[in-house]
């Protein structure tokens, strides 16, 4: 009799602990003693391979738990209680955040996207319709532009495209913010243009993912230019998101950002996605999107998922009109070679 082949798990980037590195050095200096709240000899390690990666040398970097704590925090601390951040109305902050934003005091003014993006175009109008509103003084103001890279779909902006929205942001006097909860896997695909150094350059403040991209947890925020928000420490603890023990998020990057290891485990989650959508195409499946990063999105009847999802743990993604539904299917810095060919297998 043929044995039940076990279920693939597809479903998220996040589901593994962390790299071997990172798990290396946590328990190679388990014991030793440092100062809390990321005060320690790591984090300042971390930062400063950070500053070199990034071309920023005036840098202000703090070590956050979490992408959520990362979001609300810098937004809050960058916007002034009147204002609220435009975001694509398909962006993390808009759908996936259960009104962090909004508990914090600040609106998510949304913008219609396309594949997941907003346009310099569309952020100049909406700065524009609020200037040019008789009733502006009653209305949200704009403050920031919020963004992310990868999209929630998986697409990349450009390099002309966030040039583009960054000359519209600083014209009209607003902040930009780039979430980089995957940014592993936007800087190791080879359609991306755009470099860390780039994003430093570009951007008022920006996160560089771990919880995604191979750390058990932590979220390094960037500020650019030195000072941009005084006694942003003190914010974060407001905020819950200070880690007492800071030496064990700092010393994850630390670790990332030494022998390349954050771009090379955004390679491994790439070249898997790639393998795995080529097969998809030959195989006849139609893709919802075309997206080159790790995150994968099908189009499945309902004969198609109830099959896949025997052998395949998937994300839900959306239903369409026509009864078909958006699934995804995510690869990430600990994705095998192995899994790879038995999902393509089993396709």
């Amino acid at each position: 009799m043929k044995q039940n082949k076990r279920t693939l798990s597809f479903a998220s980037d996040y589901m593994e602990g962390a790299h071997p590195e990172i798990l290396r050095r946590l328990a190679e200096t388990n014991m030793e003693q440092t100062p809390g709240y990321g005060l320690d000899e790591y984090s300042e390690t971390a930062r400063a391979k950070i500053r070199r990666a990034a071309h920023a040398p005036e840098a202000d970097i703090f070590f956050l738990i979490g992408g959520t704590q990362a979001n609300a925090t810098v937004i809050d601390a960058l916007l002034r209680p009147y204002q609220g951040v435009a975001a694509a109305e398909t962006g993390h902050i808009s759908v996936h955040e259960a009104g962090a934003i909004e508990f914090g005091g600040h609106k998510v003014l949304t913008l219609p996207h396309k594949a997941g993006k907003i346009s310099a175009s569309q952020i100049e109008s909406c700065l524009a319709s609020y200037r040019q509103d008789a009733n502006r003084e009653h209305m949200v103001m704009p403050g920031m532009v919020y963004i992310s890279q990868p999209t929630e779909y998986g697409s990349l902006y450009s390099l002309a495209e966030l040039e583009a929205i960054s000359a519209v942001c600083r014209a009209g006097g607003v902040h930009l913010y780039l979430d980089g909860a995957r940014l592993a896997y936007a800087l190791a695909c080879p359609a991306d243009d755009v470099t860390l150094a780039d994003i430093a350059r570009l951007t008022t403040a920006f996160y560089i993912g771990g919880t995604k991209c191979g750390a058990l947890f932590g979220e390094a925020v960037v500020f650019p230019k030195k000072n941009t928000v005084p006694h942003f420490f003190s914010i974060v603890k407001q905020h819950g998101a200070l880690l007492a023990k800071g030496r064990i998020a700092g010393l994850q990057f630390d670790a990332l950002f030494s022998h390349d290891l954050y771009r090379k485990g955004g390679e491994t989650a790439i070249r898997a996605a790639d393998r795995i959508r080529s097969a998809l195409l030959q195989k006849g499946y139609r893709l919802a999107f075309d997206a080159p990063t790790n995150q994968i999105f099908l189009v499945l009847d309902q004969k198609q998922r109830e099959r896949l999802e025997e052998h395949v743990e998937m994300g839900f993604w959306e239903n369409l009109p026509d009864g078909t539904t958006v699934m995804r299917l995510a690869t990430s810095w600990a994705t095998r070679e192995e899994d790879v060919e038995a999902l393509i297998e089993r396709l």
